[in-house]
Formats: structure tokens, C-alpha cells, sequence
């Protein structure tokens, strides 16, 4: 059964994300005095006083969209609309009744039985006489809340909840058992590759650059199990990044990363690589991610090109993530969107793959046969002793050596290649650390341990 849907809905700039944060009690949607920053519908799930409910922010209603996306976001706003059994019809009770605010009541009259007027902003006690004037829109009295004082939040979600019980029935919805963050740079075709991926419109699409500005959680289901897929904006040159919308997005794709379990990097195969292809790169190799790199518009891409030499050129481009699988893909058609999933999919089972110690060492035993690693300038001669696995996500081996210091980072780089080869971790990043033997029992490993 699915869970309940509460829709925000209003003009612009009357504290619907505010609202939203405040509700959910996570800073979800970006908050932005300027008016049109949240074009999509931004959804979080959430648990209020043991009812499980889908909280939806949508774009101000009557926006004229600085990149001429309004009918995209009326759009976006029409699809919660009709998902909703509870609409929170939201205006300013600091400014009275908006034009604005009556063209929206005229799009929720048919919907009259569903919605509940929230007057936002009313901070001082005062301010709940000016609110008298919003009965004439024939919603009733307004429920006076401020998102920034928390006045009125405690009734707010009393009348959330006595709306959805009935509706819940109790309900705990499913876990995601994975989830993946869609990033790369702006109209690298994020968004139509979402689209494809749940069958329906859930995030807008357009040819304007840098049309997603939040983060959007899309929960699916592929072979009986929940996904979590995360669409993220378009990242661009750090010099180009224009105002606070931009940077917060940013800053939110970079989030978006930390919190997946694998990341689908979205190339454009018709544009030469750049700076931000890298830098996003660099993130990932940092944050330690599994990574499918997946090469989008490859039925736009220039005539002649193969996959076999674009694999290559990936791997000059990106050495930072040269271990990374690559799917070719169409999102527009949506070619190759579910092998994207299953190549995803076997990625998360690795990197949550244990091995024994005695394979790990042996692993590392053939690998010193075949290279001895040189000493570093002035450091005495490294001597391996033996090595074991201390977690997941990702891998993360410790090799116990007579001298840390004295590993150079070519031969590191030679041993996490030949362990990439021979454990079951071929296509994941691994944390290889070295430490230096103590005395004592570390790992069950016996004090006396003889060098590989």
C-alpha cells in the first residue's frame, strides 16, 4: 500500500521549503530568498509519531521562471496535486491576500476537501489579526505558523497526522536496499536518465543548464527491491558558480555522494572532458564510492567512435577512477538504463565483500614474488608481515610492515592493482593502509608472524 502524500503548495515566497525543513526536521530543500529556486518536487519520507507519511515541496505557483521553465514547474506542481490526500495551501500572513494567492486558490478549488490553509511567517502574536482577511478564499481559517520560530509546528503536524492516519494504516514503508547518486556536470542528461529510470515525469528535463537545483530522493522498485535513486544538480567550473542557488547545489551534489553506496557518473558523450569532470572524480575517489562511469547521448556521439577507444580515453582522462566499469547508454530512449542498475547492483555487493586472511595473504604473498618493493631514500629495506580486512564499504585492508614509511607510493599503487586482480574487489575503490608491527595478538595474528 503507498504511503500517504501531504503536498506544500502556494506562490512564491511564502516559506514552503522553510516550511518543509521545519516539518521533516532536515534542512532537505534549499531555503533562498529568491523566488523560484525550488522547481521540482522535492519528497522526503518520514516518521511523525510512528505514522509513516511522503512530505512533498513543490515550485511557487504562478512563477515566471527565469529560464522560462514555469509551465515545467506548474507541471511538477499539477502531479503532487493530484498524488496528495492532504494539500497545504501556504501564504504569507505578514502580507495579506496575494493576487498570486487567489490564481492558486482558483487551481485548488476543485480539490476543496483536501486542503488546509497555513499562514506562514507569523512570528509576533500580533500578526494573527492580519491573517482575519485569508477566510475570503474559502479555505477557512488559517493555521498561523512560522517556520522560523517553530510557532505553530506542533499543531501543524497534529493536523498532518490526523489526516494521513486512516490512510497509513500503520504502515513502515520498505528500506531502500541501495542507494545511487546521479551526478555529473549540467545537461550531462541527469534528470531524463531519472525519468526513464521510474517511467514517469518526476524530475523536470530541459535543455537550460543547471534546471535541478536540489537534491531529489526518487525511491523505485527493480526485481522486488527498493532503490534509491538521488538526481543532483549540474555541477559547473568553480569560477562559473554565479550565486548562493548554485553553490548550495553544489554542495548538495557533493553531499549526495557521501551518502550514496554507489555513484553513477554521467558523462556527455558529445562534449570534450573538463575541469569539472575531474573535479567530480577527484570527489569520488576521495569519498571512496564505487563508480559505474555512464557514457550518455552514445547515439549523438561522433561517427566512427567506438566503445573500445572511448574506454581508453577514459582511462587518460580519469586516472582517478581507472577501475571503474562504463555503460554506454541513451537516457532519451531509455537504452541501457537497466543494466546501468544491475552493473550498479553487483558493485554494492562488492563492496560489501569480506575475505579471509589467508586469502588476502595470499593474494599479497604472490604479489611480492613477482615485484620485492625498493626502499624509499634513507629508509631501511620494507618487510611485509601479514594483513587483514577491518570493513566494508569499501574494502579496507591494513598491512602490517616492519617500517610504513619506508612503502613508496609506486609500489603501493602496484600491490592495490595486483589485490584489485586477484580478491573479489575488481571493479571498487579499496582503503589500503600500512602499519607498523607491534608486539602482541593484533587481528589473531600470532606475535612471532614470520615476513611474506
Amino acid at each position: 500500500m503507498p504511503l500517504p502524500v501531504v503536498a506544500i503548495v502556494g506562490r512564491p515566497n511564502v516559506g514552503k521549503s522553510s516550511l518543509f525543513n521545519a516539518i521533516t526536521r532536515k534542512r532537505t530543500s534549499i531555503v533562498e530568498p529568491t523566488a523560484g529556486v525550488t522547481r521540482d518536487r522535492v519528497s522526503a519520507i518520514f516518521d511523525l509519531d510512528d505514522v509513516y507519511l511522503e512530505l512533498v515541496d513543490t515550485g511557487g505557483h504562478g512563477v515566471v521562471d527565469s529560464d522560462n521553465l514555469t509551465d515545467h514547474v506548474e507541471q511538477q506542481i499539477h502531479y503532487a496535486i493530484d498524488q496528495a490526500q492532504l494539500i497545504l495551501f501556504v501564504v504569507d500572513g505578514r502580507e495579506g491576500v496575494n493576487p498570486l494567492d487567489q490564481k492558486t486558490t482558483q487551481l485548488l478549488r476543485k480539490y476543496q476537501d483536501r486542503v488546509r490553509l497555513i499562514a506562514n511567517k507569523v512570528d509576533e502574536p500580533h500578526l494573527e489579526e492580519l491573517t482575519a482577511e485569508f477566510h475570503k478564499l474559502g479555505f477557512g481559517e488559517p493555521l498561523c505558523t512560522s517556520a522560523h520560530s517553530g510557532i505553530g509546528l506542533r499543531m501543524l503536524r497534529d493536523l498532518i497526522r490526523e489526516h494521513v492516519t486512516e490512510a497509513s494504516a500503520g504502515e513502515t514503508p520498505e528500506a531502500p536496499v541501495m542507494k545511487i547518486a546521479l551526478v555529473g556536470k549540467r545537461n550531462a542528461g541527469k534528470s531524463t536518465f531519472i525519468n526513464a529510470l521510474v517511467g514517469e515525469n518526476r524530475v523536470i528535463v530541459s535543455e537550460v543548464p543547471g534546471t535541478t537545483r536540489d537534491s531529489i530522493d526518487v525511491r523505485f522498485e527493480k526485481d522486488g527491491r527498493v532503490i534509491m535513486a538521488i538526481d543532483t544538480a549540474g555541477v559547473r567550473k568553480k569560477a562559473r558558480i554565479a550565486d548562493d542557488i548554485e553553490f548550495y547545489a553544489y554542495a548538495r551534489a557533493v553531499n549526495s555522494i557521501r551518502r550514496a553506496d554507489v555513484v553513477l557518473f554521467l558523462i556527455d558523450s558529445t562534449t570534450d572532458f573538463g575541469a569539472v569532470d575531474k573535479r567530480l572524480a577527484k570527489t569520488i575517489f576521495d569519498e571512496f564510492k564505487p563508480c559505474v562511469l555512464v557514457i550518455n547521448k552514445w547515439d549523438l556521439a561522433k561517427q566512427g567512435a567506438s566503445t573500445d577507444d572511448y574506454g581508453t580515453y577514459l582511462g587518460e582522462v580519469l586516472p582517478h577512477v581507472d577501475w571503474a566499469p562504463i555503460c554506454f547508454t541513451t537516457a532519451a530512449t531509455g537504452r541501457n538504463i537497466d543494466p546501468c542498475i544491475d552493473l550498479a547492483t553487483e558493485l554494492f555487493k562488492q563492496s560489501r565483500t569480506r575475505v579471509s586472511t589467508g586469502q588476502l595473504n595470499a593474494a599479497i604473498h604472490a604479489a611480492l614474488e613477482d615485484n620485492v618493493p625498493p626502499p624509499k631514500r634513507g629508509k631501511k629495506k620494507p618487510k611485509f608481515f601479514y594483513a587483514t580486512q577491518i570493513a566494508v564499504e569499501p574494502p579496507t585492508l591494513v598491512v602490517f610492515v616492519n617500517d610504513p614509511g619506508s612503502i613508496t607510493l609506486q609500489y603501493e599503487r602496484f600491490l592495490m592493482n595486483r589485490l584489485r586482480e586477484s580478491l573479489p574487489f575488481d571493479e571498487v575503490p579499496i582503503r589500503l593502509m600500512f602499519r607498523a608491527r607491534r608486539g602482541g595478538h593484533r587481528f589473531g595474528s600470532p606475535v612471532n608472524a614470520k615476513p611474506l
